[in-house]
C-alpha cells in the first residue's frame, strides 16, 4: 500500500554528479524524518544524510560538502544531490521515511525503499 521508490542510481566516473530520487506513495497524512543510507557487501547499513519535517539535515562525516538531501513535501519525495563522487561512494542506497498513515497518529511507522546502486568509478 505504503511504498517508498528510489530513483537516480547509476554508473559515473568519479567526479561526477548524481541525484537520487525517493518517491513515498499510498494513502498517507504526512510524513515526518526522511533520509539516505548507504550499504556495500560486507558492511553495515550507515546513514548518509538525513532531513527532518521541519527541514533541518545531518550528513555523514564522509560526505558532508558534497552531497545535499532537501525534500519536497507537496512531491512527498526526498532528494540527495549527490557532488564529487568519488569510488567509496559505491554502494546501494536506500531511502528512509517516518511516514504518519492517519491524522493524529502519534508515532510514524518506518519505512524502507528497496534500494538504487550507486556505482562510482576511478
Amino acid at each position: 500500500q505504503v511504498q517508498l521508490l528510489e530513483s537516480g542510481g547509476g554508473l559515473v566516473q568519479a567526479g561526477g554528479s548524481l541525484r537520487l530520487s525517493c518517491a513515498a506513495s499510498g494513502s498517507m497524512f504526512g510524513i515526518g524524518a526522511m533520509g539516505w543510507y548507504r550499504q556495500t557487501p560486507g558492511k553495515q547499513r550507515e546513514l548518509v544524510a538525513t532531513v527532518t519535517a521541519g527541514g533541518s539535515t545531518n550528513y555523514a562525516d564522509s560526505v558532508k560538502g558534497r552531497f545535499t538531501i532537501s525534500r519536497d513535501n507537496a512531491k512527498n519525495t526526498v532528494y540527495l544531490q549527490m557532488n564529487s563522487l568519488k569510488p567509496e561512494d559505491t554502494a546501494v542506497y536506500y531511502c528512509n521515511a517516518d511516514l504518519f498513515k492517519r491524522r493524529y497518529q502519534s508515532r510514524p511507522d518506518n519505512y524502507w525503499g528497496q534500494g538504487t546502486q550507486v556505482t562510482v568509478s576511478s
